[in-house]
Parts: structure tokens; C-alpha cells; sequence
């Protein structure tokens, strides 16, 4: 595991199953339909069960930027956060969306009082983003949340389905940490 300090918030990346962490909410990448067909979302779902669905799709749509907050059925967390990353199931992604979803989930999480949330790669499945480029665009959406706070949350994990995926979004971490501390 690694471990980065955000300005008070613990920004925490390694490997493991999204559908079994026991932080106050988990964040899945959505489309903006709330169809929870593949990737993260279709493993969600077959986890925590087809209400999980069923509550978000009565949001929706929800625009990219936004995120909806439902109940976690049989998942051990609290909360599942829907942040859509694209406008349409199988869609593409990109770094500004990424950005923009990590950003909208935190803010989201911080409006239920959760003190601890879990991202998984977001954009880096269906969405077909580089990893280094998803890794980069939630690290600086994590910096600019813990620059605007009063509450919120005060874990932030990053689960990386394999290790692969965990190498790119640490590469991808440290490139914003650098650019931030230089410039």
C-alpha cells in the first residue's frame, strides 16, 4: 500500500476487490443512464444487488460532473456513490470526465457525512482510459477537493483491481503530487 497526504486527507492506493471494502461509500463509475451493466458498476450490482440499480436509475439521467448517492444492499459500505465518467453504457472517457466524476463523488460523499471513500480506476475499464492519465486526473481531483473542504471525507482510497492497474494510478498519483510541489 502507499500512502499520500492530501492537506488532512489520506490518500491510500493498493490492490484488492472494490465489492468488499468496508469504507462509509464506494464510488462507481457510471454512465449518465445508470445502467449498471459492465466493469465496475456490473460487478457492483451483482455484489450488493439489483436495488442498487434500481434506486440510481430512478436518478437518472445525471450529467457528467454530477453524482447520485444510493443504498449499498448487501455490499459491506454504507454508501454507493454514481459518478458517471461517460454519457452512454460502453462509452468513452477522458481525463476531464475523470477528473470531473472523482471530483463529483467527493463532493457527494462529503454531503452524506462519509468519512472514508473508495474509488476504483475510474474510465480505466469500459471507458478505455490509460491508467497514468486516470490516476493523474483523481489525484488532482482529490488535491483540489481537500483545497475547497470544511468536512468531507478524510480517507480516500484508491483499489486497483490487479497490479497493473495499481502501477499506472501510482504513476500517475506521484506525476500530480510532483507538479504540485514544483509548481
Amino acid at each position: 500500500m502507499r500512502e499520500f497526504d492530501a492537506r488532512g486527507i489520506k490518500l491510500r492506493l493498493y490492490t484488492g476487490d472494490i465489492t468488499v471494502e468496508t469504507s462509509d461509500a464506494i464510488v462507481v463509475p457510471a454512465n449518465s443512464l445508470m445502467v449498471m451493466g459492465g466493469g465496475v458498476a456490473g460487478a457492483v450490482k451483482r455484489a450488493g444487488g439489483s436495488s442498487i440499480e434500481q434506486e440510481a436509475r430512478s436518478k437518472a439521467p445525471v450529467e457528467v460532473g454530477r453524482a447520485v448517492v444510493t443504498s449499498a444492499g448487501r455490499l459491506r459500505c454504507r454508501y454507493v456513490i454514481h459518478s458517471p465518467t461517460m454519457e452512454r453504457p460502453s462509452g468513452e472517457t477522458s481525463p476531464e470526465k475523470v477528473y470531473r466524476a472523482t471530483l463529483a463523488a467527493l463532493r457527494a460523499a462529503a454531503s452524506v457525512g462519509a468519512r472514508s471513500v473508495s474509488f476504483p480506476g475510474m474510465g480505466t475499464g469500459v471507458g478505455g482510459l490509460d491508467p497514468v492519465v486516470a490516476g493523474r486526473m483523481m489525484a488532482r481531483a482529490v488535491l483540489d477537493f481537500a483545497e475547497e473542504r470544511t468536512s468531507g471525507p478524510e480517507v480516500v482510497n484508491f483499489v486497483a483491481l490487479n497490479e497493473d492497474l495499481l502501477k499506472g494510478l501510482l504513476e500517475g498519483v506521484e506525476q500530480e503530487w510532483r507538479s504540485r510541489s514544483t509548481g
